[in-house]
């Protein structure tokens, strides 16, 4: 799988993997937090965990900008690496307000963190790489990994030792993120430039082939807000499931490793299929991945809308349900999640790849505010309404996809011949 891929897909990879690992054990207790210990109403928890995901996610617009134009991207990840590690150790200070201001400086932390380094990622390959692709679903392989261990941790922290214990925990992973990027930084040294540096090493675009790349990542940025309104219940809504409706005894965070290890699992096995099919010439477009990703979302909310109507509406229903959405899910998300990651290095101008990458996590923060606000009804209407109301939603962004591919392959075939 990593054969004739780049020495650095490695570093970004393992320094991926630990800072989600410290980001999701922060983010698999978060909704929980709010509810056992400081007793928040649901609405006001939906809004605070709609807001914190859409801020982390909003402001690497800003991270981005500053990258391009003055801080490059290698400063800018140290610095978001180290105020991430700072905020979940503030998490631990038992009072609310200053709970807001921890999850503000985590918020900072991945302003300058979460664009720039996927944004490394894509330079490590040349413009019209094929394996581009492919390196992107390592690196979100590696994502995954540590989020599969971060609520397995959580969840014994937790119950053996306290909340503080499982929010320092969630510190030392930054710390060993941080750790593994700068002693492994030679191997970044030629993707650490600004944008300014990087094109004058590329070729250069018309302003019609910039105009009509950066059209297509906006279409793409739209459609993915309503793949992440529906995905991010995972945090929120179905974390609430597994405890009330669900027939287990297992605590409900445990089930945020479901995702991950699904991912860790299938993964490779996309991987193959994708290289399998490109060798023969019959590899779907990225944008045809990203519509079968829309239909698969659609799939998952339509399992969880027969667990409601079989029971869940009023009751407990089988773990089955849930552990079979996951599923279904994860293979949607493996097929929109890096492809767009990939899609938005590929069709940015790379004077502007900080910032057009910044504006990918915007559009993840909309759907994850979204979501936050949808799952603020989850006590107002019956489950198997609410599930409804997502199928309905994947399956129009499913169509749209649909609309726009041609003309995403346009721009991605007119980058290809620059």
């Amino acid at each position: 799988m990593w054969k004739n891929h780049p020495k650095g897909l490695a570093v970004l990879f393992f320094t991926e993997m630990w800072e989600r690992f410290g980001y999701y054990t922060m983010l698999s207790l978060l909704t929980l937090y709010m509810d056992e210990h400081f007793h928040l109403s649901k609405p006001v928890i939906g809004q605070v965990y709609g807001i914190f995901l859409a801020l982390s996610y909003f402001t690497p617009i800003l991270g981005g900008f500053v990258a391009d134009k003055w801080l490059g991207y290698s400063k800018s990840i140290i610095l978001g690496a180290v105020l991430m590690g700072l905020g979940y150790v503030m998490l631990t200070v038992d009072n609310l307000y200053f709970f807001y201001l921890a999850l503000l400086v985590v918020v900072f932390g991945s302003c300058f963190l979460k664009p720039n380094i996927s944004t490394m990622l894509g330079n490590l390959y040349s413009e019209g790489d094929s394996k581009k692709d492919s390196g992107y679903q390592i690196f979100y392989m590696g994502i995954n990994i540590g989020a599969f261990f971060a609520p397995l941790v959580a969840a014994y922290m937790r119950s053996h030792f306290g909340w503080s214990y499982a929010f320092i925990a969630a510190s030392l992973g930054m710390v060993v993120s941080l750790g593994i990027f700068i002693i492994f930084s030679k191997y970044l040294t030629m993707v650490a430039a600004t944008g300014k540096t990087a094109q004058a090493n590329t070729a250069q675009l018309t302003q019609s082939q910039e105009k009509n790349g950066i059209m297509s990542l906006f279409i793409i940025y739209g459609i993915v807000i309503i793949f992440w309104l529906a995905f991010y219940q995972n945090g929120l809504t179905l974390t609430f499931w597994a405890r009330d409706n669900t027939n287990t005894t297992l605590k409900p965070e445990l089930f945020q490793a479901v995702n991950p290890f699904f991912i860790v699992v299938f993964t490779p096995i996309l991987v193959w299929v994708w290289s399998l099919l490109r060798n023969k010439n019959k590899e779907p477009s990225t944008p045809s991945k990203l519509a079968f990703g829309m239909l698969l979302t659609a799939l998952a909310f339509s399992i969880m809308t027969g667990a409601a109507l079989s029971g869940g509406d009023t009751g407990k229903t089988s773990i089955l349900w849930l552990v079979t959405t996951y599923a279904v899910i994860t293979l949607a998300e493996i097929c929109l999640s890096p492809m767009g990651l990939s899609l938005a290095n590929k069709l940015s101008p790379p004077r502007m790849r900080g910032l057009m990458m910044g504006c990918w996590f915007a559009a993840t923060a909309i759907g994850k505010y979204l979501s936050g606000f949808l799952g603020g009804y989850w006590e107002a209407m019956p489950h198997s309404r609410f599930f409804g109301i997502l199928v309905v939603l994947s399956i129009i962004a499913f169509i749209l996809m649909l609309f726009a591919k041609n003309k995403i392959n346009s721009a991605l075939n007119e980058r290809a011949k620059a």
